[in-house]
C-alpha cells in the first residue's frame, strides 16, 4: 500500500536533503504556521540603513531624502551641532547665525541648509568647520546670498566637506584679512592703523583670501624737518624746510602697496639739529629720510638748502652782511606727486634783517620783506585723515628777523621764527613739532642766537582688517 503522508516523527534529523524535493512540491500552503523557526534558517535577519532587523520584525522608513528639522530662529547664538542626514531651515531675520558641523564625520555624511526668510545677505550665516576642511581649505564658510540652498557632503580629511552645488563657491568662504604687528595699533571702522613714531618693523603675519582682500596697504611717510642756522650780528637764519610728505591716502580703500607675509623695516627720520650760537655762523643740519617699502621721503632742508621741502633764504651771510639768499628747492629728489615746496627768499632792510620761511608740503615759504624787515612765514603742510583723525603734517619753519613780528610756522608743525631786540623782547626760534616733520623756526640776527631743531617724522600704515 502506498504511503501518502509521512509524519515528522517518522523522519530522522538531516535525512531529507534539499535535493530530495522536486521543484515546487513544497509550497507555503504545505507548511503549518510558525512551523519554520529562525533557528532553521541560514540568515535570520537583514541589514537596513546600517541596522540589523530580524526576520518578521518591523522598521519605519523616512520617505524623505533629508530629515528636515523645525525652523531655527536666529538670535545671534551658535547652533551646536548639525547632525548628518538632517536639514535646517534657518531664519536670520533678527540676527546673524552660526551652525557648527559635526566634530566627527564619515564619507557620505551630509548636511542640508536653507535660507528660510531670504535674509542671509543682511544677517549672514557662518558654517563653523569644527576641525574639518571645507572645500579643501581650513576656513569657516560665510553664506551671504539670499534664498541660499546648500547641501554639504563629507568626503575625506583632505577635502573635508564639499558643496554639491559648485556655483559661486568662492563666495561661500568666510573672509580673511591681513594680520600684522608693529608700531602703535589703532582702528577706525573696518581699518587697522599702525603708527610708527620711531624706527621699527611692520610685520605682516598673514594675508587675506580673495573674499576679504585686498592684500594691499595705504601709507603716510613724512621725513624729519630741517634744522635752522645760528645767527650773528646782521644775519638772520631762514626757516627749516619741512620733511618730505608722501601718502596714498585717501585711496579707493583697497590700498596701493601690495604686501606679503614678511617683515618691512620702518625708518622714521629725525629732525635736523639747530646751528650752535657763536662764530662762525652754523647752518644746522637737514632732517633725515623716512622709509617704508618702496617709499622714501626726503629730509627737510637747512636754510637755502634743497630737500623734501626747501629751506628759507637767510640774510647777511658773511663776509657780505647785506647779501640776500634765495630759498632752497623742494621735492628734491623729485617724485610724483611732489613731496614738498620751495623755501622763501630772504630780505634785508637798513637796521634789520628778515629771512624767508621754509617750504611746506602744501605751500612755498613766505619771502622776507626787503624794505620792512619782516620775516617770511613758513609754508603750510597738508592735512591727512589716515589715522582716523584730521592731522596736518609737514609745515615749514618761519624765518628769523629783528622786526616786531615773529614769523609763524606753517600749519603742520612748523616752528615759529625768532624775533630780535628791536621787538619789545627777544623771542627764541621754536623747534618743529615732533612726529609732524615740521621745519625749525629761523633765528633772529642780533645778538647771536642758536638755531632750532626740526620735528621728527612719522610713518603710518593702514589696511582693511574686517
Amino acid at each position: 500500500m502506498a504511503i501518502n503522508k509521512v509524519g515528522s516523527k517518522g523522519i530522522e534529523d538531516g535525512s531529507v536533503a534539499t535535493a530530495d524535493f522536486a521543484p515546487g512540491t513544497v509550497s507555503s500552503d504545505k507548511l503549518q504556521d510558525n512551523a519554520v523557526t529562525n533557528a532553521k534558517l541560514t540568515n535570520s535577519s537583514v541589514t537596513l540603513t546600517g541596522s540589523s532587523v530580524s526576520l518578521g520584525g518591523s522598521v519605519s522608513f523616512n520617505n524623505k531624502f533629508v530629515d528636515w528639522q523645525s525652523v531655527i530662529t536666529a538670535d545671534g547664538s551658535t547652533f551646536n551641532t548639525a547632525v548628518s542626514g538632517q536639514g535646517y531651515f534657518i531664519d536670520t531675520t533678527s540676527a546673524a547665525h552660526t551652525i557648527t558641523l559635526p566634530a566627527s564625520a564619515s564619507r557620505g555624511d551630509f548636511i542640508a541648509i536653507k535660507d528660510y526668510a531670504g535674509t542671509f545677505a543682511t544677517n549672514n550665516l557662518t558654517i563653523a568647520r569644527n576641525g574639518h576642511n571645507i572645500q579643501g581649505v581650513a576656513n569657516d564658510s560665510l553664506i551671504s546670498t539670499n534664498r541660499a540652498s546648500l547641501v554639504l557632503v563629507y568626503v575625506d580629511s583632505t577635502k573635508g566637506w564639499l558643496y554639491w552645488e559648485e556655483h559661486n563657491v568662492a563666495d561661500l568662504q568666510a573672509a580673511t584679512f591681513i594680520t600684522a604687528t608693529g608700531g602703535t595699533v589703532t582702528t577706525s571702522g573696518n581699518f587697522k592703523i599702525h603708527t610708527f613714531t620711531g624706527d621699527g618693523c611692520f610685520v605682516v603675519c598673514s594675508v587675506g583670501n580673495p573674499i576679504g582682500g585686498p592684500n594691499s596697504v595705504d601709507y603716510l611717510v613724512v621725513a624729519g624737518g630741517g634744522g635752522s642756522g645760528s645767527s650773528a650780528c646782521g644775519y638772520a637764519s631762514g626757516g627749516g624746510g619741512a620733511g618730505g610728505y608722501r601718502t596714498s591716502f585717501p585711496s579707493c580703500g583697497c590700498g596701493t602697496i601690495a604686501v606679503t607675509a614678511t617683515t618691512f623695516p620702518i625708518t622714521v627720520g629725525g629732525g635736523g639739529s639747530g646751528g650752535s650760537a657763536g662764530s662762525p655762523v652754523c647752518r644746522g643740519t637737514a632732517g633725515s629720510n623716512s622709509v617704508f617699502s618702496t617709499i622714501t621721503s626726503a629730509g627737510g632742508a637747512v636754510p637755502s638748502g634743497n630737500g623734501g621741502s626747501g629751506g628759507g633764504g637767510g640774510t647777511g651771510w658773511p663776509p657780505d652782511r647785506f647779501n640776500v639768499h634765495s630759498g632752497g628747492s623742494g621735492n628734491t629728489p623729485p617724485v610724483s606727486p611732489s613731496q614738498g615746496n620751495n623755501g622763501g627768499s630772504g630780505g634785508h632792510a637798513s637796521g634789520g634783517s628778515a629771512s624767508g620761511g621754509g617750504g611746506g608740503a602744501n605751500a612755498v615759504g613766505g619771502n622776507g620783506s626787503v624794505g620792512g624787515g619782516a620775516g617770511g612765514n613758513g609754508g603750510n603742510g597738508k592735512p591727512n585723515q589716515i589715522t582716523g583723525s584730521d592731522v596736518t603734517y609737514a609745515g615749514g619753519g618761519g624765518g628769523g628777523n629783528n622786526n616786531t613780528n615773529a614769523p609763524t610756522g606753517g600749519a603742520g608743525g612748523g616752528g615759529q621764527g625768532g624775533r630780535g631786540p628791536q621787538s619789545p623782547a627777544c623771542t627764541a626760534p621754536q623747534a618743529g613739532t615732533a612726529n609732524t616733520g615740521g621745519g625749525a623756526g629761523g633765528s633772529y640776527d642780533s645778538p647771536p642766537a642758536a638755531g632750532s631743531t626740526g620735528g621728527k617724522g612719522i610713518v603710518v600704515i593702514r589696511y582693511k582688517f574686517q
